[in-house]
């Protein structure tokens, strides 16, 4: 099997957001997280050698953290790149 990238989505604590994105960031596995507004607290990007590492780092890792209530977990299917700079807008 090949690498697997998955985003995770956490409601966390009130409160809590920082802390669980900057816990989350300790992990090789975890490519970037990011604190947002809306249904969610924190998203993660993960990477992970294949479909049993990724079962394995979220359910022995990931939703041991502290103050995480729930996650949700996204395979992603196929990956599409933008430029990494944008232009300005006036």
């Amino acid at each position: 099997m090949s690498a697997v990238l998955a985003y995770v989505l956490f409601k966390v604590s009130s409160g809590t957001e920082r802390e669980v994105a900057q816990k989350l960031i300790e992990f090789d596995e975890v490519m970037e997280a990011a604190v947002v507004f809306g249904e969610y607290d924190v998203v993660a990007k993960l990477l992970t050698k294949d479909l049993d590492a990724l079962e394995d780092f979220v359910s022995d890792h990931v939703r041991n953290i502290q103050n995480v209530l729930v996650t949700s977990t996204m395979i992603i299917s196929r990956q599409y790149k933008a430029k990494s700079q944008r232009p300005k807008t006036k």
